[in-house]
């Protein structure tokens, strides 16, 4: 499911299945234009990579509205606001919690935080045929599938 008027309508109906819930987290930064392009393939593609997990465990998880942060910004502090963010949705109950990130920078924190972190190294940031990038983004969904099962 996902964070829409339909979806929530049919998870307030349907909770005690859907145990599990996914942040997507995305970096970006403003002041380094340079990055742009870069960054907003990421968030393109992160955006892709968690509806298809979504789809692919549906009803069973929630994907929860993107997370964003300052790419060079302070991480520690970025960690207690993601921990208030899984506070939040633990109050449902969901059982389990999943942050989704390309950013390898996360595993450093990891053990901060108070949800399982999924890092998946980004499909290349620079395939612009669409078609392509939903191809290598498929082929790495059941992998991280297969841990998310493992947690259940």
């Amino acid at each position: 499911m996902q964070w829409t008027k339909k979806d929530m309508e049919l998870y307030v109906g349907s909770k005690e299945y859907i145990d599990t819930a996914i942040i997507p987290i995305i970096p970006f930064q403003v002041s380094q234009e340079a990055s742009f392009g870069k960054s907003t393939s990421k968030r393109e593609s992160l955006s892709i990579f968690a509806t298809e997990i979504e789809k692919e465990l549906s009803g069973r998880v929630l994907l929860i509205p993107n997370y964003y942060y300052l790419e060079f910004g302070d991480k520690e502090q970025e960690a207690k606001r993601l921990n208030e963010w899984c506070e939040e949705i633990k109050k449902q109950p969901f059982e389990h919690v999943f942050i989704l990130t390309f950013d390898a920078s996360w595993k450093r924190y990891e053990k901060n935080l108070e949800a399982h972190l999924l890092w998946v190294p980004g499909v290349q940031v620079d395939e612009t045929n669409s078609a392509n990038r939903l191809q290598l983004i498929r082929g790495q969904v059941p992998d991280v599938i297969d841990l998310i099962r493992s947690y259940w």
